[in-house]
């Protein structure tokens, strides 16, 4: 019987509605369970209200959750923020909706520090929060159990019409390079196997079949994000991240050195992979592949036959 895994969760939670449905994921995965929940980028207490509406309707409390950087490492890019974030999810009774005081670096820092090996952390936005940690403590990217990472894209030849940049590097490069450089056992799940699994409305109506408020907020969440609106479907980037750790089987892997790109007009933040040189040691084991209609399959049918501690909606 597989150990559980004991991860932290750190996230943009609000700018894409993949986040909320990695946390659902999460919720409803007996492999993991959460230690706490790490905010990252721009107006993270609204971030943080999010995942502490989410965790109050799923009825999983309490679980520590923080708030931690607002800006890039270097403060060199503006925060891309799309203003939708906590649309038809908060209300104004949910100010009092307050996170942990504790820095949500000095959180990673002091949990896995407390339990070295043991933490299994699952960064699925920019990697400011992980960055800021490894450099306070060096001793960190060792210490965790594993790091595993929604980012970066290999843009192989059936993916061409990917970007150069995919948006968690693009936010803050440089803390990328600091991360993927760190020699922490890391996996990388990037947008040339996540761009290949997706939620549509069928799939919504099967969230929303699970009958409770948690559900229901889940399946409007989707709804109101503005790309599935226009289109009738969105990718399931950071759920596909949590995929990684509760069912590995069904996504193939290669370990790569992965580099990021820090300077150039059109390649600032570009991830690029290549095969390891005898003797290197710090790659990733990066995702190339996905069984994308076993994991849309395993995906709908943990949310929807997920318990929570909270009633059928009013």
């Amino acid at each position: 019987m597989q150990e559980t895994q004991r991860i932290i969760f750190d996230t943009d939670m609000g700018t894409d509605v993949d986040d909320v449905l990695a946390l659902a994921l999460i919720l409803s995965s007996p492999e993991v369970s959460l230690e706490g929940v790490t905010c990252v980028y721009g107006d993270v207490d609204l971030r943080a209200r999010m995942a502490l509406k989410l965790l109050r309707l799923h009825g999983h409390l309490p679980v520590p959750v923080t708030v931690g950087a607002r800006e890039p490492l270097l403060g060199l890019r503006s925060v891309y923020w799309p203003g939708h974030e906590g649309v038809g999810l908060l209300e104004p009774a949910d100010e009092k909706l307050t996170p942990d005081e504790e820095h949500a670096v000095d959180f990673i820092v002091r949990t896995v520090s407390e339990n070295p090996g043991q933490i299994h952390l699952v960064a699925v936005g920019p990697l400011t929060n992980v960055a800021l940690a490894f450099l306070k403590e060096p001793r960190l990217p060792k210490q965790l159990a594993h790091l595993t990472i929604m980012a970066g894209a290999a843009r192989g030849a059936s993916d061409l019409h990917l970007p150069y940049v995919e948006h968690n590097v693009k936010c803050d490069p440089e803390a990328a390079h600091v991360v993927l450089s760190s020699g922490a056992p890391t996996t990388l799940v990037p947008l040339d196997v996540t761009t290949k699994v997706k939620i549509t409305q069928d799939g919504v109506d099967r969230v929303r079949a699970g009958g409770t408020a948690f559900h229901e907020a889940v399946g409007r969440q989707v709804e109101l994000y503005p790309r599935f609106a226009e289109q009738g479907y969105t990718f399931l980037h950071d759920p596909l991240a949590v995929g990684a750790l509760v069912s590995p089987e069904l996504l193939s892997m290669r370990e790569l050195m992965v580099n990021v790109e820090l300077e150039g007009r059109h390649a600032a933040g570009a991830t690029l992979f290549r095969t390891l040189a005898e003797g290197e040691f710090l790659g990733a084991r990066v995702a190339l592949g996905v069984q994308a209609e076993a994991f849309e399959e395993l995906f709908l049918s943990r949310l929807e036959s997920a318990r929570t501690g909270v009633g059928s909606p009013a």
